[in-house]
């Protein structure tokens, strides 16, 4: 893949190579050999996918990997004939599975997913798919050259509401939309200390804990920072989701629950790199993720598409027409706003608006299929090489954009972005924030 294919056109390319992997040994038909998978975390949200892919009854679970102890422990009781590992770097010293699961923290997505791909093994990887965007690109590129079936784990991307929203938009029911509005009402994150005494969900940090605090048993902590710069045990990190909420293993809300409600938009608007982002918040804080803030991106012209805006907002933020009451109070939304009407979306239900002028709208017929779910799907392409709905093709753009509003808020206001060459053109501080330099003993390969 060049820098200079876009996003939809590498899209259709993937799908294709998906499809002409159907004569590769790493795709199994149903009633042959079980497809041999590897989970890389398996307690809480691992847990969670190893036990949904694993009742498939063409799966058969090879290997189980995780820092922490207990969570293997737990694991090898339900599947007693897999293997065990801690270092998931040595699991790529074997060739005995097929496919590999990715439940691991946010910081270290990338350092598992990014081994299988070059080894062409399918993956699944839990959401957000990278620490940053210059993995985000890597995984992109990796995955157009591997050929094999991957999937992000943003499972309302599988949901028939998603499906009738995007059809709705693309179909012209409410006109050329030029912006759109996502709200989340979780606060985690760096807020004052008033707001934190209010909100149990708010953290309230205001110094880098430097005590050396003692290491459980059950967990190995320096496997567990893995490419992350070293620092002492804390509870103030593990376990999660404590750990999302700093920079050095993750990205706060934005990433987090962006991955799941900017994604409608992304899909529904056909949107590719952002030309600019202007973020409004807190003083950012140099360790900590904010609580709330808020991040406008603008997008030019896609095909018969219009420019546009996608305005991001979390915790305290909320978009004016919501403020003003003239959209019904939903706690979290997306707003799509055209020239005929607007379209309000949660994860499961939708509306016109303004009701009364759009109650007699007659919906376009489905033409998006009904999905099986997010595993599912990902299962079957493992099989049959077919497409699936958030592949890293994807899934990975619409990771990039979501570190940009970071990128933005990190740096301070409003940052030009170049998305060829990656990088960042009026602010040359902030794209220290696009990578990172992993530890001694980590790299991308």
């Amino acid at each position: 893949m060049t820098s200079k294919i876009k996003r939809r056109q590498f899209q259709q390319l993937a799908a294709g190579s998906l499809l002409t992997a159907a004569s590769s040994q790493r795709v199994h038909s149903a009633g042959t050999a079980k497809l041999r998978v590897a989970f890389i975390g398996v307690g809480g949200r691992g847990g969670s996918n190893l036990r949904t892919v694993a009742k498939d009854p063409e799966v058969e679970v090879a290997y189980l990997c995780d820092v922490d102890q207990r969570r293997v422990d737990a694991a090898k009781k339900l599947y007693p004939d897999a293997k065990t590992l801690r270092d998931f770097r040595k699991l790529y010293e074997e060739d005995d599975f097929d496919a590999v699961v990715v439940s691991t923290c946010e910081h270290t997505h990338a350092y598992a997913t990014l081994p299988a791909l070059y080894r062409k093994k399918h993956v699944y990887c839990e959401k957000p798919l990278t620490h940053n965007i210059h993995e985000a690109r890597l995984i992109t590129q990796a995955a157009a050259h591997a050929g094999v079936a991957t999937q992000m784990g943003t499972q309302i991307h599988a949901g028939a509401n998603y499906r009738r929203v995007v059809e709705l938009i693309q179909g012209g029911a409410i006109g050329n939309v030029t912006k759109a509005h996502v709200w989340v009402g979780r606060a985690w994150g760096l807020q004052s200390a008033q707001a934190a005494k209010a909100n149990k969900d708010i953290v309230h940090v205001t110094e880098f804990p430097t005590k050396e605090m003692p290491v459980p048993e059950y967990l190995d902590w320096d496997l567990w920072l893995g490419p992350a710069a070293y620092r002492p045990f804390n509870p103030v990190y593990f376990p999660g989701p404590k750990w999302y909420r700093w920079w050095e293993f993750g990205n706060g809300t934005m990433s987090d629950l962006g991955s799941h409600w900017n994604d409608l938009p992304y899909w529904a608007l056909q949107l590719d790199a952002p030309t600019s982002v202007k973020a409004i918040g807190p003083e950012p804080h140099p360790e900590i993720a904010p609580a709330s803030m808020m991040a406008e991106y603008q997008y030019g012209p896609r095909g018969d598409m219009p420019a546009c805006s996608l305005t991001w907002y979390q915790g305290t933020y909320k978009p004016e027409r919501w403020k003003n009451k003239e959209i019904p109070q939903w706690g979290s939304g997306v707003l799509f706003v055209g020239d005929k009407g607007m379209l309000l979306s949660n994860y499961g239900k939708h509306v016109l608006l303004p009701e009364a002028k759009l109650k007699d709208f007659k919906r376009p017929e489905p033409f998006i299929k009904d999905s099986p779910g997010q595993h599912e799907e990902w299962l079957i392409a493992c099989r049959e090489g077919t497409p699936t709905g958030s592949d890293f093709s994807y899934a990975g753009p619409l990771t990039e954009a979501n570190h940009l509003g970071n990128v933005a808020f990190r740096a301070g206001g409003t940052i030009q972005w170049h998305a060829e060459r990656m990088r960042v053109t009026n602010v040359n501080s902030a794209n220290r924030f696009c990578r990172r330099t992993p530890r001694e003993g980590w790299k991308l390969e």
